[in-house]
C-alpha cells in the first residue's frame, strides 16, 4: 500500500521503517527540517523498560497540590479557559485509583516489555549507534516515605515479571559510584537493571537514514493542513510548502498520524475525540568534566522528578511537568530546578556551560498511549505516549507495522485503542 507517516520524530520515523519492511510504499511529512526536531530532540535519554508508570495514581492529587508551593516544583501549572485542558485534567484525576493505576501500569510494562526486545533486534539489525548503554535506571529516594511508596511498583513489576531491586544507601552507591559524594542525601533506591540510555535525537537520525535506504520518503518543510477522507475512507493529506500558500494533496491509501502533542488537532475535524494534551518538559546538556563525578547511567531523583542521564560525554538532565498549553518558552525558573537537582547530587559539573531546551510531551489521561486504527478507514494513530515516546516507540511501531499491514499484532492492543474512551 501507499502509506504516509505523519511527524517524524521518534514514532513516525520507527513507523515509516517498520511499514518499510512490511513492503509498502511509505512517505515522512514533517514540517521541520529534518527529523527529531521538536519532542524527541533533547529529551531526558531514559529508555524506560522497567520504570513506567502513570503519572496518574493514587496519592498525587494531594501531592500535586503541595508541588505547586515547592520553590523547585516537578509540577507546574497554568491555568487558562482551555477546555481541551480542563478535560484532560478532570480525566486525569479520575485515573488516580488503585484500580486504574494497577491496569494502565499493567498496559505501560506489556508495551515497554516488547519494545525492550524490539529495540535489542534493530539494534542487531542495523548497527546504529546512539551514545547507548544498558546499565539499568535507578529511582533515587531521598525520604524513608518516598522508600515505603515505592512498594505499590515494586508489586506491579512482579506481578509483570519485570527484573528489579530494592537498595539501601550502599547499594545505591554500587550502582552509581559518584553517590558516595553525597551519601547523606539519601536513603535507597529502586533499581530497574534491564533499562537503557541513549540519546534519542541521534537515533531518529540514524534510523531515518535506514529508512530512506529501504525506499521511505521523507518530505520536510510541509505543514499538514488537513485529513482527506471521502466516504468515510482516508485518501491522503492536504498540505502546504514552506513559503508556498497553495494547497497540495498526497494521495495514499493508509496514514498513521504520529505528531506527538498536535495529533488531537489534526483528526478532531473528523469527530475523533483524542484526548491526548501537551504537557511540557525541560532539558538541560551538560559537557562532563570529571567522569568520576557523573552517572553511569539514569539516576531518576524521585523529590523533583528529573532524570540524570550519562550520554556519551554529556550528562542530560531532564524533567519536570508544565501543564500550559501549546507554549514552548524557556522559563528560567524551570532552569533552576533542572540545576538544583543535578548539582545536589553530582557536584563539581560546569552547568554554565548547559544548553537549554524544552518540548511538549503528548499525555493521556491515564498514561497509556493511542495505538491504533480509527473509525475512518485507513486512518491510524500512534501517539500519546508521554514521557515515554523513545522508551516504547520501537514496540510501538511493531504494532502499527502489523495493524496497517492486517496482521495480528505479536501482543495484545486491542486496550490501547482510541475506543477505549468511547
Amino acid at each position: 500500500m501507499k502509506v504516509i507517516v505523519l511527524g517524524a520524530g521518534i514514532l513516525g520515523v520507527t513507523s515509516a521503517y517498520q511499514l518499510a519492511k512490511s513492503g509498502h510504499e511509505v512517505t515522512v511529512v514533517d514540517r521541520q527540517s529534518g527529523p527529531a526536531l521538536e519532542t524527541s530532540f533533547a529529551n531526558a535519554g531514559e529508555v524506560s523498560f522497567g520504570y513506567c508508570s502513570p503519572w496518574a495514581a493514587p496519592g498525587i492529587p494531594a501531592k500535586a497540590m503541595k508541588w505547586l508551593f515547592m520553590k523547585h516544583a516537578p509540577l507546574i501549572l497554568r491555568p487558562k479557559f482551555d477546555v481541551a485542558m480542563l478535560a484532560w485534567m478532570a480525566r486525569m484525576l479520575s485515573n488516580c485509583t488503585s484500580e486504574r493505576y494497577a491496569i494502565n501500569k499493567s498496559r505501560m510494562l506489556r508495551l515497554a516489555d516488547y519494545s525492550r526486545i524490539a529495540l535489542a533486534e534493530l539494534r542487531v539489525e542495523t548497527g546504529i549507534a546512539y551514545d547507548e548503554r544498558m546499565q539499568g535506571t535507578l529511582q533515587l529516594f531521598r525520604t524513608q516515605q518516598q522508600l515505603d511508596a515505592s512498594a505499590k511498583d515494586v508489586k506491579a513489576l512482579a506481578a509483570d515479571g519485570i527484573p528489579y531491586e530494592v537498595l539501601d544507601r550502599d547499594g545505591c552507591i554500587r550502582v552509581e559510584p559518584a553517590l558516595k559524594h553525597v551519601r547523606d542525601k539519601i536513603v535507597g533506591g529502586l533499581l530497574t537493571p534491564k533499562d537503557e540510555t541513549g540519546d534519542c535525537f541521534k537515533f531518529t537520525n540514524a534510523l531515518a537514514a535506514k529508512a530512506e535506504a529501504l525506499g521511505v520518503r521523507f518530505v520536510y518543510g510541509t505543514t499538514i493542513k488537513a485529513l482527506d477522507v471521502e466516504a468515510g475512507r482516508v485518501r491522503g493529506i492536504n498540505t502546504a510548502r514552506d513559503g508556498d500558500p497553495d494547497r497540495e494533496r498526497m494521495s495514499a491509501d493508509a496514514v498513521v498520524v504520529a505528531l506527538g502533542s498536535y495529533s488531537p488537532l489534526l483528526v478532531k475535524p473528523l469527530g475523533i475525540r483524542l484526548p491526548v494534551y501537551p504537557v511540557k518538559g525541560y532539558s538541560l546538556t551538560i559537557p562532563i568534566t570529571d567522569a568520576s563525578r557523573a552517572p553511569e547511567s539514569t539516576v531518576m531523583d524521585e523529590t523533583y522528578k528529573i532524570a540524570i542521564t550519562r550520554l556519551g560525554d554529556r550528562i542530560r538532565v531532564g524533567g519536570m511537568a508544565e501543564i500550559s498549553g501549546y507554549t514552548n518558552d524557556l522559563g528560567l525558573a524551570r532552569r533552576s530546578t533542572l540545576e538544583h537537582s543535578v548539582t545536589d547530587l553530582f557536584p563539581g559539573g560546569d552547568v554554565s556551560k548547559a544548553s537549554f531546551w524544552s518540548g511538549l510531551r503528548p499525555m493521556t489521561p491515564d498514561g497509556t498511549p493511542v495505538i491504533g486504527p480509527t473509525k475512518v478507514a485507513g486512518l491510524f494513530l500512534n501517539t500519546g505516549h508521554g514521557t515515554l515516546g523513545w522508551t516504547m516507540s520501537t514496540g510501538s511501531a511493531r504494532l502499527i507495522g502489523d495493524l496497517v499491514s492486517g496482521r495480528s499484532p505479536e501482543i495484545d492492543a486491542k486496550d490501547l485503542a482510541v475506543g477505549r474512551y468511547g
